[in-house]
């Protein structure tokens, strides 16, 4: 099994797929709850969640030997923004991007899959 990010991206100040109303957002929610608790069942979820907006964002930059500095806001302007996120467990990308195709549909929101890397950290489960 290898893991696997999938980061939802929001539109900046688009509204378009986003719950409008009480109802809405009751059906959006039970769409969300139902597809975790399936990646749950499928031994798939291993971690999810949702963002505050780019504007509660703190960047620190700086490297080694520099200072570091703490700024507002995003470290770079854009149109999207990362505004949730899974990491699941999945047997190979194509099972990655199925399970993204589900995000797709519960959400109304693009999904980026990317895979975690693999290291020594990761595999011994650190």
């Amino acid at each position: 099994m290898s893991q696997y990010l999938l980061s939802v991206y929001e539109a900046e100040g688009s509204v378009q797929g986003a719950p409008a109303t009480p109802e809405e957002m009751r059906a959006f929610m039970g769409r969300v709850i139902a597809l975790e608790e399936e990646m749950d069942r499928a031994g798939a979820f291993v971690f999810g969640g949702a963002l505050h907006g780019p504007d509660a964002a703190t960047v620190v930059r700086g490297g080694t030997g520099l200072d570091k500095i703490t700024t507002d806001g995003p470290f770079v302007e854009a149109k999207e923004h990362v505004g949730g996120f899974y990491i699941i467990d999945a047997e190979d990308l194509d099972a990655a991007l199925a399970w993204a195709e589900k995000v797709v549909e519960a959400t109304n929101h693009d999904i980026e899959v990317r895979p975690f890397r693999a290291t020594g950290r990761l595999e011994d489960g650190h």
